[in-house]
């Protein structure tokens, strides 16, 4: 029989450099993550060792300016890096994008001031941030957040429930979107506020379908009292920073859900060709091969797609339908092939002896996250015919 183990992804990188960062990403993987995922998801485990270990290789700061500890690295590597992660876990994919959503508003829109006092120590320092836009009763509508931040003298007062918030309660700093003016996006204004700052606490994790090693919980700020120095932007420009920062976001999601499509599919690969039935692999059966074919091409398209938004970024382009578009697509894809994986494997699949079944079901969560889908489509008909209701 010959031999149809699958092989890793042959990736058009624009420098050596990004080859060798590559390289590094999979050695890390296969020592340090991929033997401990199944595990430690089963068992509810974030791996706080690993993301200090990726800290420490560079990795949580790649697409941000080296001046602060950052790699310098185009987001069409960055998004390359962030696959090969997902691939390997999710939890650790996503983790590092969320860090990187957390960082940007800062780096994007901080003074100079506070860049040289906070990035090194968010890009580089070990640190691990989150983002604090979504509530209990605005997920979808962020505009109509409820958090306040209150003027008092040179400090804030915050004080509202953020939910969803991924590393709630372990995160060492928050980018909090707080109400600090009038209703709707304009009196939206962005902090930087320390995970260890008095009255900032969490509730216990959501109990939930997929990734269980990536904590998600409500936070709670009672309180809590900021200088004017961690206010990020101008008053009133919350809701903008929001948003820019989720067109980069997305395109985050959508190359890990690629490399969650990425991993099922090669488990699906090996397992078609060791398992026999009617005296031959079940991958030389053409009902199956045209799956493995059209799963194939589904990923390889969610690569492209993302990748062309990831260079649009890059060179400074607009981008925010491409990354609607890419987020819409590769989520899409992931929860296709996932579900067409574990079908490959039969019985096998709905077990948890195979990663197929924590695939699918880890899936799912990325067609919901920094947008769901149907979001993503207005956003896409919004830049094809206008707002609604013209």
């Amino acid at each position: 029989m010959p031999d149809r183990a699958p092989q890793p992804v042959d990736r058009q990188l624009p420098t050596e450099e990004a080859r060798d960062l590559i390289s590094l990403v999979r050695d890390i993987a296969q020592q340090e993550i991929v033997p401990k995922a199944a595990e430690e998801e089963d068992a509810g485990r974030f791996p706080r060792e690993l993301f200090t270990l990726l800290s420490r290789s560079g990795l949580l700061g790649l697409p941000y300016d080296s001046e602060y500890g950052g790699g310098d690295q185009p987001y069409e590597v960055y998004l390359q890096v962030l696959e090969e992660l997902a691939a390997a876990r999710l939890t650790v994919g996503l983790g590092v994008s969320v860090h990187s959503l957390a960082s940007y508003a800062l780096a994007a829109y901080g003074t100079k001031e506070q860049q040289v006092e906070h990035l090194p120590a968010m890009l580089g320092g070990g640190l691990l941030g989150a983002y604090c836009l979504s509530e209990p009763h605005s997920g979808s509508d962020a505009a109509a957040l409820r958090t306040k931040a209150v003027r008092d003298g040179d400090d804030w007062v915050i004080t509202g429930t953020k939910a969803w918030i991924t590393h709630g309660g372990i995160a060492d700093f928050y980018t909090v979107m707080a109400r600090t003016g009038e209703e709707g996006p304009r009196g939206i204004t962005a902090f930087l506020v320390p995970g260890d700052a008095p009255g900032v606490s969490a509730a216990p994790p959501e109990k939930k379908m997929g990734m269980k090693g990536s904590p998600t919980a409500q936070v709670h700020f009672d309180g809590v009292r900021v200088s004017d120095a961690r206010r990020i932007g101008e008053e009133g420009q919350g809701f903008a920073i929001a948003l820019s920062s989720l067109d980069s976001g997305r395109l985050g999601i959508a190359a890990c859900a690629i490399g969650v499509a990425q991993a099922a599919l090669d488990e699906a690969l090996a397992y078609a060709a060791q398992r026999r039935q009617f005296g031959k692999p079940i991958a030389d059966f053409q009902g199956l091969r045209f799956m493995l074919a059209d799963m194939a091409t589904q990923i390889e398209a969610g690569r492209a797609l993302y990748l062309a938004a990831a260079r649009l970024r890059d060179a400074g382009r607009p981008f925010a339908r491409q990354a609607a578009m890419a987020k819409l697509h590769c989520t899409d894809t992931a929860m296709r092939v996932t579900t067409d994986a574990v079908q490959i494997l039969g019985g096998y699949g709905y077990t948890a002896d195979f990663p197929a079944e924590r695939y699918m079901r880890e899936a799912k969560v990325l067609q919901i996250v920094e947008g769901t889908n149907q979001i993503q489509r207005m956003v896409i008909a919004r830049h094809l015919v206008g707002p609604e209701g013209r």
